[in-house]
């Protein structure tokens, strides 16, 4: 067999191209100042630039690697709680013992909060056991609809739509007193206020929420 045949090289592992052409002028220049070396070697830029690198010759690669520290400007405690995550690659741990996806079910059914599953125990079989049933969640109100003019009439009261009856009865009682000429010795700057809230609580009851 021709060993320097082009069938042979093209079966090779690595082609004799790709282990010949190892052209320094295609890498990049060394990145140490004045430098003008290729750089061929990839040092990491340190804590904050995780995955990039500088590139250097051999010789500043060599002198960056042993000035090189990951921790510089940490305290003392950072380093400490560093190295303590790093045992467990940093990801979150739990108390021995404690499966938090039980804990939660467990918090949730003393809530009642609704599951995604459901039984029939018509005997009361699981019941006897201690499995209780999940209470399903109540289903909020469907939010009513107002007009414009049923909103600001809310407003003038200082309410919100989901003000109900008797919150609006309360308020409105509690304004008129309180800008009523009576309640300032007769002064009846505060008229037109009050007119406003009279005509507010006329609306509210006309739209049946009063």
């Amino acid at each position: 067999m021709d060993l320097k045949s082009p069938l042979f090289d093209r079966i090779r592992i690595k082609p004799r191209k790709a282990e010949e052409a190892k052209d320094d002028s295609r890498a990049p220049t060394c990145e140490f100042p004045g430098c003008k070396e290729p750089g061929q070697y990839r040092a990491p830029k340190g804590r904050g630039a995780e995955g990039q690198y500088y590139r250097f010759c051999l010789q500043h690669v060599r002198e960056y690697n042993t000035k090189y520290n990951y921790f510089n400007g940490m305290t003392d405690d950072a380093v400490a709680a560093f190295q303590k995550d790093a045992v467990v690659g940093h990801r979150p741990t739990w108390s021995m013992g404690v499966e938090r996806g039980a804990a939660a079910r467990t918090a949730g059914a003393r809530a009642g909060v609704a599951r995604d599953w459901e039984y029939s125990d018509p005997l009361g079989v699981l019941r006897s056991e201690g499995v209780e049933q999940p209470r399903k969640a109540e289903p909020e109100p469907p939010r009513r609809r107002l007009s414009g003019p049923t909103i600001r009439a809310l407003d003038v009261l200082g309410l919100d739509e989901t003000a109900d009856a008797a919150t609006i009865r309360a308020t409105y009682k509690t304004l008129v007193k309180r800008f009523h000429p009576d309640a300032h010795g007769g002064d009846r700057s505060f008229e037109e206020r009050l007119r406003d809230i009279i005509r507010a609580h006329d609306t509210l009851k006309a739209a049946g929420l009063c």
